[in-house]
């Protein structure tokens, strides 16, 4: 199975990140995880900034973003990323806990890729990650000059 570029995971709570990366790391869908805490650090992420100065100047081939987020929030987030041409290709799948109508469509109206609301089932959790990454890995066809190597 091919693999993903690299995935950008903002998530906050320590025990979903553990388990999405365990779900990513079995089913060998990922070359590199980064893992960012707080909205902030993902923006400083995307814009080479702060700690990650000098970071590869590719885009990540997913981002996978919480919107209950510390900091700055994941809508916040979102809305950054998809008003920015340089930015904007990045594929983003919402991975909340929230499935309130408004969150799900204020998200849909910022351009979000998809929203999926976290199962709190152990199981259920990494199935859906499973195939997050199989989709994004393997049917999924990338913007042109998105993978650079």
């Amino acid at each position: 199975m091919e693999k993903f570029g690299r995935i950008l995971m903002v998530e906050d709570d320590p025990k979903d990140v553990e388990l999405a990366l365990t779900a990513l790391e079995e089913y060998h869908l990922a070359n590199e995880v980064v893992v960012a805490r707080d909205g902030q650090q993902a923006l400083d992420y995307l814009y080479g900034r702060g700690e990650f100065t000098g970071r590869s100047p590719e885009n990540p081939a997913v981002m996978l973003l919480d919107l209950k987020l510390p900091k700055v929030d994941g809508l916040e987030v979102l809305q950054k990323v998809k008003s920015d041409e340089n930015l904007k290709t990045i594929p983003v799948v919402v991975l909340t806990s929230s499935n309130e109508e408004k969150d799900m469509m204020r998200s849909y109206k910022l351009g979000v890729n998809a929203y999926v609301v976290k199962p709190v089932d152990f199981h259920e959790f990494v199935n859906a990650v499973k195939e997050l990454g199989v989709f994004w890995a393997v049917i999924n066809q990338p913007p042109p000059g998105s993978m650079k190597k």
